[in-house]
């Protein structure tokens, strides 16, 4: 990507785990323009039902898009550690 171009991670933990929570936080996030990257389940010793999932989300953008500075910013910040 170039310098004007980045893209940001959103990471959220649903929990508990059930197909209304999974399917609320998709919903909800793809509403507000993110893209679903993945799912990851954590589950319990002995235990085959997660106790939790974390699912990752992705969105690019490009500074004309209206972004504020401080979203810029923050991408930035990340890109160069």
């Amino acid at each position: 990507m170039t310098d004007s171009a980045k893209i940001l991670y959103k990471v959220i933990e649903v929990s508990p785990v059930s197909e209304e929570t999974l399917e609320r936080q998709l919903n909800e996030r793809a509403g507000e323009g993110w893209s679903f990257e993945s799912v990851h389940f954590v589950t319990r010793e002995g235990s085959h039902r997660p106790a939790m999932a974390y699912l990752f989300f992705t969105r690019g953008f490009t500074r004309g898009d209206g972004r504020s500075e401080q979203t810029v910013a923050a991408v930035r910040s990340v890109s160069e550690t």
